[in-house]
């Protein structure tokens, strides 16, 4: 950045250069700067003075930028689209009056959405906007308040809290349970298995899970694969087969009788489910109620 600063003496030189280029004309850029047209003709020949280039032919009526000039325009325009956005995330942000949460289908299906009732009622006032995703977000660049990510919880610009601490065990209908009357971890290898395989998360597979109890030997093929967990759940229920089951988010239908889990297989991962939020913009003061609230929840399902 040093050496930045001592090649274009001036950030605002940019600007200056980026008006002109794009309008082809000094005065016009002037006026889209609100400043006169010598404080444009200053700017850009400090500009060229700094870099010992040329960077506009200069004519009557207009002005044409040479090949270094071309070039810099190119990767300027690259660099002040991306400030913009980012600038534009953050305001809009700031003046909006909701809050907005992103998660996978399955987390904001199956653990947001049976919460939200006593969201209301602590925190009538809060709306709350609810975004699935099917990748982990970036929640500075993409103005989200916060987000659901699966690791370890050291994610760079970001603070986190932990929801639930990632364990999975086979799961079915009550009927496949009682029809299979698994004994060992290998018996459940020659049962139809639900696959999830999500396009861009990564998540643990059966393979891993056989893996991590020492069973070897191959899975029986075929068996239904799905590209998102709140479908691979719906075929656990309708007694497709043996699904992996994430703990934090099938308790409740297990609860419910509407699957059968064999949770003395349990697998503790040592990955986590984490709430996720910026630590370079400030959360609202619903943001801030949201995030305790949800990790309130989080510790009274724990």
């Amino acid at each position: 950045m040093q050496e930045l600063w001592r090649l274009l003496t001036s950030p605002r030189h940019l600007l200056v250069f980026e008006a002109a280029a794009r309008l082809g004309s000094f005065t016009l850029a002037a006026k889209e700067l609100n400043v006169q047209q010598p404080a444009v003709s200053a700017a850009i020949k400090q500009l060229e003075t700094s870099l010992d280039v040329l960077l506009f032919r200069r004519g009557h009526r207009k002005v044409e930028l040479t090949s270094a000039g071309e070039r810099l325009l190119a990767d300027v325009t690259i660099g002040l689209d991306h400030i913009l956005n980012s600038v534009r995330a953050i305001h809009q942000r700031s003046r909006a009056k909701y809050v907005t949460l992103s998660a996978s289908t399955a987390f904001a299906y199956y653990w947001m959405v049976p919460r939200l009732q006593r969201l209301h009622q602590r925190h009538p006032n809060v709306d709350l906007r609810l975004q699935t995703s099917d990748r982990e977000p970036d929640v500075e660049t993409e103005a989200i308040d916060l987000a659901v990510r699966r690791g370890l919880g050291d994610w760079p610009g970001c603070d986190s809290a932990l929801l639930a601490h990632e364990v999975i065990c086979p799961i079915s209908s009550p009927k496949v349970v009682e029809t299979a009357s698994l004994k060992t971890l290998s018996e459940l290898m020659r049962q139809p298995l639900i696959h999830l395989e999500e396009p861009v998360r990564e998540r643990p597979s059966w393979r891993q899970w056989f893996d991590h109890f020492g069973v070897t030997g191959d899975e029986q093929t075929g068996g239904l694969r799905l590209n998102d967990y709140a479908l691979v759940l719906q075929a656990a229920i309708a007694s497709e087969g043996f699904a992996m089951g994430w703990q934090h988010l099938t308790g409740r239908l297990v609860d419910q009788g509407l699957l059968s889990a064999h949770s003395d297989w349990s697998w503790h991962t040592g990955s986590g489910f984490y709430l996720v939020w910026s630590n370079a913009t400030p959360l609202s003061a619903e943001g801030l109620l949201v995030r305790d609230w949800m990790i309130t929840e989080a510790s009274a399902a724990a």
